[in-house]
């Protein structure tokens, strides 16, 4: 072999130089929608450490306070079809950015309301912007990076979004502790401007490595492909159910249980109800990374359903648990739904390239919705056993009260589990 001509010398360093910064493009384009799930999450179990304070600022009871909470997810639910079919119609630059301005928005707005009426609109436009980030950031991967990625930085960007989960309690309630629910969450909402900053700056609406866009041939085709697909709607169902641990009891109802019947400190439940979304976090990454590695998906989805039925049932019916058990079968709790990760990925290898983004949001859909059912679902539960204790203009819930409320945990992780069965495997092959 020869040495190389002058002209295709150049295109040879040309197209290695092209390829570099195509790679280096692919990763800050998924590091800028990471970082906006990692606030959206932050907002989302921001009440959870907040309770007595809400309480007692806006005169409710668990039930006005569970439905003030799960205004976000309403919103959430409400713009994921939309997401998932503009993302895949018109790129997801401008979406993201519009949605990080909105966001911040509302986290302004929620933190300087004087009525629940002005709480619930400002944390209804805090989730109609976050509800555009998990998709978007699904759509990037899937036209940034090769198929055999998807369920690792699927994996990744959840580490992230629990980090934001994480952020959101224990520290999040030091802060509070300290300066006020108010000042704490006036702080997070300035956050968004800085994020919607850098997605206009960063994000690029370049789709795979040919640069060309792939434009979803019809919305409401697209959409309807998506939904006459019956494992699209098994995989939304697990999606549901499976999270319903992390949204009613690690995102809102955990830290004042913790506090009432075991006797901890706000900052150390907090801490406590942390772990499950710690525990998620850093797993979803291994559990991606390893069903990419060994091309399956439902095995994780069972184990994942199955593991966190029986580490959430110890926690809730074994009497007299240290502290630190606690801790361990949280944490642990939120490793097994990790599994949960894999399930954008199945869906996603259950439809067309050109309807990804809307099969990803209709799971996203499910899962969120939830969260904007089950939240005021036990706090209605909760009321419903409320014994009438109040203390400092605070309700109180008795041990009792929180059983009768929690049986909805295990009761999902069994149907999460059927519903895992009856998912069809696709060894990581994704349609076309």
């Amino acid at each position: 072999m020869g040495r190389l001509a002058p002209n295709s010398r150049m295109l040879h360093i040309s197209v290695m130089n092209d390829a570099v910064t195509s790679t280096w493009r692919a990763w800050a384009v998924w590091a800028v929608g990471a970082l906006f799930f990692f606030y959206a999450f932050l907002h989302r179990v921001a009440p959870s450490v907040m309770v007595p304070d809400l309480m007692r600022d806006f005169q409710v009871g668990a039930s006005a306070l569970g439905g003030l909470s799960a205004f976000y997810f309403y919103a959430y639910v409400a713009v994921q079809m939309p997401t998932g079919l503009m993302a895949d119609r018109f790129g997801p630059r401008r979406l993201l950015t519009a949605a990080a301005l909105v966001s911040a928005i509302g986290g302004l707005l929620f933190s300087s309301a004087d009525s629940l009426n002005i709480a619930g609109l400002g944390r209804l436009l805090v989730g109609l912007g976050a509800g555009f980030g998990f998709v978007c950031t699904l759509r990037m991967i899937t036209d940034w990076f090769p198929p055999q990625r998807l369920a690792l930085l699927t994996g990744a960007t959840m580490m992230l979004g629990m980090a934001g989960g994480v952020f959101g309690q224990a520290p999040l309630a030091l802060v509070v502790e300290n300066v006020g629910w108010r000042p704490a969450m006036t702080g997070v909402a300035l956050i968004g401007f800085v994020i919607a900053l850098g997605a206009w700056l960063i994000t690029k609406d370049q789709r795979g490595a040919s640069g060309v866009v792939h434009h979803a041939p019809s919305i409401l085709g697209g959409l309807r492909v998506v939904l006459s697909n019956p494992q699209t709607w098994v995989l939304a169902g697990y999606g549901f159910t499976i999270v319903v641990i992390m949204f009613a009891f690690g995102s809102l109802w955990g830290v004042p249980y913790l506090q009432q019947v075991h006797g901890m400190s706000r900052p150390d439940a907090a801490f406590s109800a942390s772990l499950i979304l710690l525990g998620w976090g850093l797993f979803s990454p291994v559990v991606g990374w390893l069903s990419d590695r060994w091309r399956r998906r439902k095995l994780p989805m069972i184990l994942g359903a199955l593991l966190t039925l029986v580490t959430m049932a110890l926690v809730l019916y074994v009497p007299e648990l240290s502290g630190l058990t606690i801790k361990v079968l949280l944490f642990l709790c939120g490793v097994s739904m990790a599994g949960m990760v894999v399930t954008f990925a199945t869906v996603r290898e259950h439809n067309e390239n050109a309807h990804a983004g809307t099969a990803m949001a209709f799971v996203n859909m499910a899962v969120i919705g939830s969260g904007a059912v089950m939240q005021p679902v036990t706090g209605w539960l909760l009321d419903r056993n409320w014994d009438g204790m109040v203390v400092a203009g605070v309700r109180i819930y008795s041990p009792e009260a929180y059983e009768a409320a929690f049986v909805v945990l295990p009761l999902s992780c069994v149907c999460a589990l059927v519903l895992a069965v009856l998912v069809r495997e696709t060894y990581a092959r994704p349609q076309k």
